[in-house]
């Protein structure tokens, strides 16, 4: 077995140089619809919001100093310092349920992981704090285990577990799989923690975090959970085996393949009552981690999902997979700092990245031009749409066409969010999004708090080539006239991404009012 010094060395190896990529890669690549949509929690901040919780708006503002800097890469800043943290639980996770070998691995295959390096550790998503206060449970848990007597120590970690678990639920609703894994390990392996008054205060300490979210759901008639129910809930409609296979499938490459093949292997010595690793630190990893992915899968069944819904259960899953990893196969075997599998895991990370950056940056493979869905497109040319629209406004107010505080009306939640980081704010235009509650998301309370609108408004309307609607269906009832006023030309290289059809809406017939 390697030294403890290599490992080491290793791990602050890899700790240095996922954080230099990292962010890199923040600062290379424009924010997603989802991410320019969260920046919005940060400049609307609430005790709780439609979506989400609170807690990734918390450390966008914390991270920006209240969006003192708000550019890409400080957007993201608060996903990547979680990020490598997130790395180093790992490791300190799997040092403790074995040794610092079965760390340094859990490191590794947490990074190789797409979930656990972009989605929980580069993009500024609600994944990132959730994952980071969930890993702070587990391994707050894992150390009370050890402790069978239940010293003063011991019983203060319950208190730390339930103070993170609680923020980790304020960071996502998913966080809930913590409290129901714990509660039924205890019930099922574990009962002396029931009989410690420490394990009530935590679970008091949870409930108290999470008031602020209950209070903001009540005072809005439980949106958020309405909204969730929907989007989970099995209707009559029957079996869709196409969204359990995109499910599947969308986990395996989230995970990585690599990652999830050693999972399955290690899943399956662990039936074959293969013994590396103890039996309380497998069952409480399990009890947290299987049911989450089980009932996705479920949903599945009925219902779309996203994949990177069962992501933090994949967590326990790696600790599992380290642990097989760093068990010697024979007694003379000799470990290795990057085994083969790790290797192969890592690189497939490595082609996966570049191959996305350039395809987002450069449009290396031409999907369009080949009739496919290019998602990249989602994080392309929206700086560029703000650059060219800046001076058509310019000059619309210069030759009274338009005034300076005239707004940009769309009908979604994103474009509304794009619009508004990367075009509105730059020019001091407010972004509205008229529609439904469903469509628009957040934006019916950021309408509120932009104020209603005044007959003899004038608006800007943007439609996108690739995500077009006219905005005569949309407005033409609201606006004396809508009249087409220029396209802009979206380019990356020399490939047009899309056209940015720009319409003046004159004249608001009517107060539109928001409440």
């Amino acid at each position: 077995m390697p030294s403890n010094r290599k490992i080491y060395w290793a791990l602050f190896t890899l700790l240095v140089l996922s954080a230099l990529i990292r962010g890199f890669i923040a600062g290379f690549i424009e924010l997603g619809n989802d991410e320019v949509y969260y920046w919005t929690y940060a400049k609307f901040p609430a005790l709780s919001h439609f979506d989400h919780p609170p807690m990734v708006g918390f450390m966008i503002q914390l991270f920006t100093l209240n969006l003192t800097f708000e550019d890409e890469f400080f957007i993201r800043l608060s996903a990547i310092v979680l990020g490598t943290m997130s790395t180093g639980l790992m490791f300190l996770i799997g040092r403790h349920i074995k040794n610092p070998l079965t760390g340094l691995y859990a490191a590794l295959l947490f990074t190789a992981s797409l979930y656990g390096f972009i989605l929980s550790g580069t993009f500024i998503l609600p994944d990132a704090p959730q994952v980071f206060f969930w890993l702070l449970t587990m391994y707050f848990l894992l150390k009370s285990l050890a402790d069978r007597d239940l010293m003063p120590k011991s019983r203060y970690l319950l208190l730390l577990a339930g103070f993170t678990a609680g923020m980790a639920l304020l960071s996502k609703y998913h966080s809930v799989f913590l409290l129901t894994g714990v509660f039924c390990y205890m019930l099922f392996h574990h009962r002396r923690w029931f009989r410690v008054k420490e394990t009530y205060l935590a679970a008091l300490i949870f409930v108290l975090l999470c008031m602020p979210v209950v209070l903001w759901n009540f005072e809005n008639k439980f949106i958020s959970f309405t909204y969730h129910e929907n989007r989970i809930s099995i209707t009559a409609s029957g079996l869709k085996p196409q969204y359990f296979l995109t499910e599947i499938v969308g986990e395996f490459f989230y995970n990585n393949p690599v990652n999830v093949i050693i999972i399955l292997t290690a899943m399956v010595a662990l039936i074959r009552r293969r013994q590396f690793i103890r039996a309380d630190y497998k069952r409480i990893i399990l009890w947290i981690s299987l049911p989450l992915v089980l009932v996705f899968l479920s949903f599945s069944l009925f219902r779309s999902t996203l994949p990177h819904w069962t992501g933090p259960g994949y967590l326990g899953f790696i600790m599992i997979a380290a642990a097989y990893l760093s068990e010697p196969k024979h007694p003379d075997s000799r470990m290795r700092l990057f085994p083969w599998p790790v290797s192969l895991s890592l690189g497939f990370l490595m082609i996966v990245a570049v191959a996305a950056i350039g395809q987002i940056r450069y449009g290396w493979v031409p999907l369009s031009k080949w009739k496919l869905q290019d998602v990249s497109h989602d994080m392309t040319g929206w700086k560029q749409l703000g650059e060219k629209f800046a001076p058509l406004a310019k000059v619309d107010e210069e030759q009274s066409l338009m005034k300076k505080s005239s707004p940009i009306l769309t009908f979604r939640w994103f474009p509304a969010a794009n619009l508004d980081y990367y075009v509105g704010t730059k020019i001091n235009k407010p972004v509205y999004a008229i529609g439904s509650l469903e469509r628009i998301h957040k934006y019916h309370w950021i309408n509120q708090l932009r104020g209603n609108l005044n007959p003899g408004t004038n608006a800007y309307y943007i439609a996108l080539s690739d995500d077009y609607e006219d905005p005569l269906s949309l407005y033409g009832n609201l606006f004396e006239t809508i009249l087409p006023a220029d396209t802009l030309y979206i380019m990356r290289g020399n490939d047009t991404v899309r056209k940015a059809f720009v319409y003046r809406m004159i004249s608001l017939k009517k107060k539109m009012v928001f409440n």
